[in-house]
C-alpha cells in the first residue's frame, strides 16, 4: 500500500499531466514504490515528459524553468520543482545521465499505467525502470533496482534512447 502523502501528489501528478500530448512517465523511487517494491523510501516524485509538455506543465503551474544546471551526474533541457503537493515533484524533459560510457539521454520504451486513486500513473516496465536505475550507478539507485528484481540481480539495459 502506498502513503498516503504518496497517492495524494501522485494524484495531483495526474493532474497536472492532464492534456499534454506526448507519453509521460514517473521515474526513480516513486516508480519503484508503484510497481510494488518493498522497503523503498519515497521523498520525491519524477515526472519525465517531452520538452513542450514539460514545458507547458510548468508554466501553468508557475513553477520556474531551471534546465540546464544540471549536475555531473544528470542533466534536463527543462527542469523545475513543483512545491505544492504533499512531496516535492520533479518535472524533467530532456532528461540525461552521465553513466560509464557517457552522456545518456533517457526516454523509455515500455508504459504502464497504474491506478492510483483513480487516477492513471504512468510508470517504465519494471526491468526498463530497473535497467535506468542501475545505469545511474548510485548506491540508492542500485538499491531501488535491485528491490525490483526479486533475485537482486542486475536487469538488462533499457530506458535509454
Amino acid at each position: 500500500m502506498l502513503p498516503a502523502a504518496l497517492r495524494a501528489t501522485l494524484a495531483m501528478v495526474a493532474g497536472a499531466m492532464a492534456g499534454t500530448v506526448d507519453p509521460w512517465w514517473v521515474i526513480g523511487s516513486a516508480a519503484v514504490a508503484l510497481h510494488g517494491a518493498d522497503g523503498v523510501e519515497v521523498g520525491d516524485v519524477d515526472v519525465l515528459s517531452s520538452e513542450r509538455d514539460a514545458s507547458a506543465v510548468l508554466a501553468r503551474l508557475g513553477v520556474a524553468d531551471v534546465g540546464n544546471e544540471g549536475t555531473a551526474l544528470f542533466r534536463s533541457a527543462v527542469f523545475g520543482r513543483w512545491e505544492g503537493p504533499l512531496l516535492t515533484v520533479e518535472f524533467m524533459a530532456g532528461f540525461r545521465f552521465c553513466g560509464a560510457d557517457g552522456w545518456r539521454a533517457v526516454w523509455p520504451v515500455t508504459r504502464e499505467a497504474v491506478m492510483v486513486d483513480g487516477f492513471a500513473v504512468f510508470v517504465p516496465g519494471r526491468a526498463e525502470l530497473a535497467a535506468m536505475l542501475f545505469g545511474f550507478g548510485r548506491p540508492k539507485d542500485l538499491a531501488r533496482a535491485k528491490a525490483l528484481s526479486p533475485s537482486g540481480d542486475r536487469v538488462g539495459r533499457g530506458g535509454e534512447r
